[in-house]
Parts: C-alpha cells; sequence; structure tokens
C-alpha cells in the first residue's frame, strides 16, 4: 500500500520514470548513491523496485533520524537501518538489497546546484561490498537538486552542522520537477579489490551518471520545462 502510494506521488507531482532497473541483480547487491536535500528521490526508487521486482531494499540513515519520535515502526517497516559494518554485511549476505549514499547528510545539505558529490575520506560501503562479495549498483536522480533546494552555501549554517551533528540548514522548494533515476551498470565483486580501489571506482561511476544525465548547474525551471517532454532523449 504505502508503494502504491508514494509510487502515485512520484508519477503525479514528478512524473517520475526508472532507469535501468535491469542493472539491479536477482540476489544481493549495494546500490551507491548521490543525497538529494532530501532522500524523496531514493523513496520513489524502493515503491517502484517493489512494484515492479516485489523486493525490497535496506537503506542506511543518519543517527539522528532514529531520534526522531514516532518513527520507529515506519523505519523499521521500510528497512531503515543504523548501518554498521556488521549490520550492513549480514543483510547482504542474507540476500537483500542494501543502498548507501556515502555522501550522506553533508552531502545533502551542502552540495548544490552543480552537483558535487562530498564523500570525503569515506570508504567503508566498499569494505562492506567487499566482505560481502556482492556487486555495487549506482544510482543517480536527474534533477534532485531543484525539487528542494538549501541554504547550505551561508556559512552559519555549516558551521552549525559541523557543531551540532543536525540538519539545521532550511530547505524550501517542493517543486514540481521532472525527476528520473538511472542505475548505473553493476561493479562486479573482486577478490583483489583494495577499498580504496573500490571506493574510486564506485565514486567515478556516480560521477559519470552525474555527466551523462544531468545538465550542470540545474535549473529549477528547465527541470520544470522537462515534464513537458514528450518522450526521454536518446542519451
Amino acid at each position: 500500500m504505502l508503494a502504491t502510494l508514494w509510487d502515485g506521488h512520484a508519477r503525479i507531482w514528478h512524473g517520475y520514470e526508472l532507469h535501468g532497473i535491469e542493472n539491479i541483480p536477482e540476489g544481493p547487491g549495494l546500490v551507491v548513491f548521490y543525497h538529494g536535500a532530501t532522500p524523496v528521490d531514493y523513496i520513489y526508487f524502493m515503491a517502484k523496485l517493489h512494484i515492479l521486482r516485489k523486493r525490497t531494499c535496506h537503506v542506511v540513515a543518519d543517527h539522528f533520524v532514529f531520534k526522531l519520535p514516532g518513527f520507529k515502526l515506519l523505519l523499521d517497516v521500510v528497512g531503515v537501518m543504523h548501518g554498521s559494518k556488521e549490520e550492513c554485511v549480514n543483510a547482504l549476505k542474507k540476500g537483500h538489497l542494501v543502498a548507501i549514499s556515502p555522501g550522506g547528510v553533508r552531502e545533502a545539505l551542502f552540495s548544490d546546484e552543480t552537483y558535487v558529490v562530498m564523500w570525503g575520506n569515506r570508504k567503508g560501503f566498499a569494505q562492506v561490498a567487499i566482505d560481502a562479495k556482492v556487486p555495487i549498483i549506482p544510482m543517480f536522480t536527474q534533477n534532485v537538486r531543484e525539487g528542494i533546494r538549501t541554504l547550505g552555501g551561508i556559512k552559519i549554517f555549516r558551521s552549525l552542522y559541523e557543531h551540532l551533528r543536525l540538519p539545521v540548514v532550511p530547505m524550501y522548494g517542493g517543486f514540481p520537477v521532472k525527476l528520473r533515476t538511472f542505475l548505473g551498470e553493476p561493479i562486479p565483486y573482486e577478490p583483489n579489490v583494495t577499498t580504496e580501489e573500490l571506493t574510486a571506482k564506485a565514486k567515478a561511476a556516480v560521477q559519470s551518471l552525474i555527466d551523462k544525465h544531468q545538465k550542470i548547474p540545474g535549473n529549477v525551471f528547465r527541470a520544470l520545462m522537462e515534464r513537458f517532454q514528450t518522450r526521454q532523449k536518446e542519451d
């Protein structure tokens, strides 16, 4: 029921499309994605995946999410995890899909219409994929920054976040822009690959999806006008 409701919202408000679902393996896999100001595009993806493939996908969330009152049952239902290495590996070894955005809240709040990937030195996700012996599937949603914007460019909000580790950056928007989620070709498991090498491969794969499918800088009006395109241009 939740999947149907979210999918309906996605189609009506954003004309949502999912491309590359054939790149999702039959078994376990680690989906690595660029984080917009909110994770609404991931929710749309998860709903569409459940409808088309009858599969669910666990997702790693920031610790503050679990402190929100009244959200525990919903988080359990949709498979949101704290994201320790052991928890992720166990889920993958049980055959589940797991999704993670290495950029996390920092990327959500402080990346902008230039779609800068902000992973820092984070590479734990790569070690998870190596330990679980699963492929990594890169994912990116076109125009995700145009739907909701943040005021992360104002220095005081960056300082507040770094001190409090809470998402205190104001957001605005909710614009009904065209959203298209693209799943790239899986990066297969290789027994001899290092964590650093796999991190670099995954980052390059996500960046490649951005370069291929997103006009830089993003523009709200252009993204709105894409709702009226009659077909997806050949990329």
